[in-house]
C-alpha cells in the first residue's frame, strides 16, 4: 500500500497543479448552477413584448372576434388586400406581422402570418387556437342550431392545473411537499451528462497517461520498484482522487448556492405571485438536505463508474504504443457509455420503464442512467443493488485489466489483436 500511495500522490499532485484543473473546477459549478436556475429565472423574470398584428380577414367573420392580450394586439384592416397590407405595414412600421385569413378558411384552413419580426411557435399556436375555436363554434351553430352556444361554452370551460406533491402518507396538502417533475428531469439530465463527461474525461486521461509513460519507457523503470498491479491501481486511484477533489469543491459551491443564492433570487413574494409549480422548483433547489443527498449519490456513482471504466482504459493504454492505436479499444469501451445516454433520454417518459430500470442496474450503464432516475424518487433497494453490482464489477474488471496490463506495458512496436488479448488473460 505504501508504493500505491506514492503513485497516487504523484498522479494527484501532477494534475491538480495544472491550470486546466483550476479553471474547470471553478467554471463547472457556475455552469451547473446556471443550468439549474435558468429555467426558473426565465419563467419568473422574462417578459413578452407586445406585438401588433394587422388582420386582413377575407372571410369577414374571424377578425372581429379575435381576442387581444398583453402579448398580442389584433388590428383589423379588412378593406386592404394582402399585397396592400404587406406594402403598407412593412418592416419600417411598428407592426409586427400581417395576418391574412382566406375567404374559404373554414374549409381549407388557409391562414398566412407574414412577419416583419421573428415569429415563435407560441405566437403561432396562440393565433391558430383562437381561429380554430371561432370556426368550430360557427360550424356547431350552422349544423346543430344550438341556442346560447357561447353561454354554454363559457359555463363548461374548465382549466386543469396538475399540482404534484410527495406522498408522506397523510394526504394533507399543507404537510406534503410540492415537487416539480420538470426540475427533477433537469437535475437528472444534468447529473447524467456530468457523469458522462467525467468518465470520458478522466478515463481518457488514464489511457493517455499510460500510453505516454509506456512510450517514454518510464513504466519499464517504475516496475523495477513496484508490481504492474500496484502501478495500475496507483494510477487509477490517483486520477480518481483528482476527480473526487473536483466533486467536493463543486458540492460545496452548489450547496452554498442552494442555501444562499436561491432564497435571494426567489423571494417568498416572487414565488407567491406564481403558480405552485414554481413553488416546487424553488423548494427543490433550496432544499440543502435533498441536494446533499443527490451530491452524495453523484460522488458514489462517479467513483464507481470511473473506477470501472478507468481499469478498462488502463488495460487499453497498456496494449498500444500511441493514443491513435488505442481508438480500436476506445470505441468498444465507449459503446455502453453511449447506450447510457440513449437510455437516459428515455427517463423523462417513464423513469420506471423496464429498459430504463435494467439500464440503471447493469454496471456498465448504471452510473449515468441511475443518476438520471434518482431525482424522480427511486426505491432505496434499487440504488443499493445498483451500487453493489457496480463496485463488484470494478473488482472483476480490475482483475481482468491487471492481467492485460502486466504484459501490455512491456509490449512495444505491435498492436495486439483481440485474440492476443484473450491469450494474455489465460497466462498465469
Amino acid at each position: 500500500m505504501r508504493k500505491i500511495g506514492l503513485i497516487i500522490e504523484r498522479e494527484f499532485s501532477e494534475r491538480v497543479r495544472k491550470k486546466s484543473f483550476i479553471i474547470t473546477t471553478l467554471l463547472m459549478p457556475i455552469l451547473m448552477i446556471g443550468m439549474m436556475l435558468a429555467p426558473s429565472l426565465v419563467m419568473l423574470y422574462s417578459g413578452t413584448e407586445l406585438r401588433e398584428i394587422v388582420v386582413v380577414d377575407k372571410s369577414g367573420t374571424i377578425a372581429p372576434r379575435l381576442s387581444s392580450s398583453e402579448e398580442v394586439l389584433f388590428i383589423a384592416q379588412n378593406d386592404l388586400s394582402k399585397e396592400e397590407a404587406c406594402s403598407t405595414y412593412n418592416a419600417e412600421s411598428s407592426i409586427s406581422a400581417v395576418l391574412y385569413i382566406a375567404a374559404d378558411v373554414a374549409t381549407t384552413g388557409d391562414v398566412q402570418l407574414i412577419t416583419n419580426t421573428p415569429s415563435s411557435p407560441v405566437l403561432n399556436d396562440l393565433i391558430a387556437s383562437q381561429i380554430e375555436s371561432i370556426i368550430e363554434r360557427d360550424k356547431l351553430l350552422e349544423r346543430y342550431d344550438i341556442a346560447d352556444l357561447d353561454t354554454m361554452l363559457r359555463d363548461v370551460e374548465t382549466e386543469i392545473t396538475i399540482n404534484t406533491f410527495e406522498n408522506n402518507g397523510t394526504g394533507d396538502e399543507e404537510s406534503m411537499e410540492a415537487i416539480s417533475s420538470e426540475i427533477n428531469y433537469i437535475l437528472g439530465l444534468l447529473f447524467g451528462v456530468l457523469l458522462y463527461m467525467i468518465i470520458i474525461l478522466y478515463g481518457q486521461m488514464v489511457l493517455t497517461s499510460v500510453v505516454e509513460e509506456k512510450a517514454s519507457r518510464v513504466l519499464d523503470v517504475m516496475v523495477t520498484s513496484c508490481s504492474p498491479f500496484e502501478l495500475m491501481m496507483g494510477k487509477i486511484l490517483g486520477i480518481a482522487s483528482v476527480a473526487l477533489t473536483q466533486i467536493a469543491i463543486w458540492a460545496l459551491l452548489i450547496l452554498g448556492a442552494s442555501r444562499f443564492l436561491v432564497p435571494t433570487l426567489f423571494s417568498s413574494d416572487v414565488v407567491a405571485a406564481n403558480d405552485i409549480m414554481m413553488e416546487g422548483i424553488v423548494g427543490t433547489l433550496g432544499d440543502v438536505g435533498y441536494m446533499s443527498s443527490l451530491i452524495l449519490y453523484l460522488a458514489l456513482y462517479i467513483l464507481g463508474g470511473f473506477l470501472l471504466y478507468a481499469s478498462l482504459y488502463a488495460a487499453a493504454g497498456s496494449a498500444v504504443d500511441s493514443v491513435q492505436d488505442g481508438q480500436q479499444f476506445n470505441t468498444v469501451i465507449m459503446a455502453p457509455i453511449m447506450l447510457s445516454l440513449f437510455a437516459m433520454m428515455a427517463v423523462v417518459n417513464d423513469p420506471n420503464s423496464p429498459i430504463v430500470v435494467w439500464a440503471s442496474i447493469i454496471p456498465l450503464t448504471s452510473p449515468i442512467v441511475m443518476m438520471a432516475r434518482i431525482p424522480f424518487g427511486i426505491a432505496g433497494w434499487e440504488i443499493a443493488l445498483s451500487l453493489t453490482l457496480l463496485y463488484l464489477s470494478f473488482v472483476f474488471t480490475t482483475w481482468l485489466a491487471a492481467k492485460i496490463y502486466r504484459i501490455g506495458i512491456f509490449m512495444h512496436g505491435k498492436r495486439p489483436s483481440w485474440r492476443e488479448l484473450a491469450s494474455w488473460l489465460r497466462i498465469k
